[in-house]
């Protein structure tokens, strides 16, 4: 197997082995980013789920304290994979073990770089990720932040594991709220659409299983149609959207309900959301 250049020499230890963490995983084997024996992934205490990923994976994993310090010590990118509330005590333990030179790659939610930073008890290099579920299925939009100690090569290792899964936006910390917004939170939004449109063509005649395949595929050839035009979503929208026409009376309906003012709304929400959790996890760990 081929791996990435940037990656080659590189070990990857996932400190926490939940969904995300195994799609990034899949994500570097497939894409031949990395190689399963560059890959180790720990947990607390599920053994079960640990001999899953190194049978399917063919990944190394580990369980106990000693073997999971060594692992750590020696990774040269730490990928922190754990749930906030366990964040507190993992970084504590880890911060003493780190050296000099390696990596440390951030999946939790609202975890700051300067948070991440006081529990670790260094000034480590930092990338803060918020990638979304679909990354599992390889079509994933991720944002990533820095911090100012994160080399070149870092930058370019880090780029590499999520364009593994996805797209990738490098953007200032202080966006990532917003980013959580719109892409974080965003499949959901698509989802609740894609609810109401299965419902009424139910509601019309349709059988449940038409409706779904119809909204499928309507949503998915939407967004290639603007992926692969590059063209505005409002042109798009003008283009199939006749005078007195039918797309037109839908439009109607939706303007009438304030839909793309509610959209906006609800995409600051999110983000102001993002920000509260993240202040309360700080509280709660610092």
């Amino acid at each position: 197997m081929k791996t990435n250049p940037t990656l080659a020499a590189s070990t990857i230890c996932f400190y926490g082995a939940g969904s995300m963490a195994e799609a990034i995983v899949r994500g570097l084997l497939h894409k031949q980013v990395a190689s399963a024996g560059q890959i180790v992934m720990l947990n607390r205490s599920n053994r079960e789920r640990l001999d899953y990923l190194s049978q399917t994976y063919q990944v190394q994993t580990a369980i106990e304290e000693d073997a999971k310090r060594v692992y750590l010590r020696d990774a040269s990118i730490i990928v922190l994979a754990m749930k906030p509330k366990d964040a507190g005590e993992a970084l504590a333990g880890l911060g003493p073990l780190l050296r000099e030179g390696q990596l440390i790659v951030s999946l939790i939610a609202g975890l700051s770089i300067a948070t991440i930073q006081a529990l670790l008890g260094t000034k480590a290099a930092v990338a803060r990720t918020m990638p979304n579920t679909s990354s599992s299925i390889g079509h994933g939009a991720t944002g990533i932040s820095f911090s100012p100690e994160a080399t070149e090569e870092h930058r370019a290792q880090v780029l590499s594991m999520f364009e593994a899964v996805g797209m990738v936006s490098v953007i200032p910390e202080e966006q990532m709220e917003i980013l959580t917004g719109v892409s974080g939170s965003g499949p959901a939004y698509v989802y609740y659409l894609m609810e109401a449109m299965i419902e009424a063509g139910i509601e019309g005649g349709l059988t449940a299983e038409q409706a779904r395949e119809l909204t499928v595929q309507t949503v998915l050839g939407a967004a290639l149609m603007m992926a692969e035009t590059g063209e505005a979503p409002t042109k798009l929208r003008a283009d199939i959207t006749s005078p007195n026409g039918s797309t037109q009376a839908a439009i109607g309906v939706l303007e009438s309900g304030n839909f793309q003012p509610n959209v906006r709304a609800a995409v600051h929400r999110a983000a102001e959301r993002s920000k509260e959790m993240g202040e309360a996890v700080k509280r709660a760990l610092l």
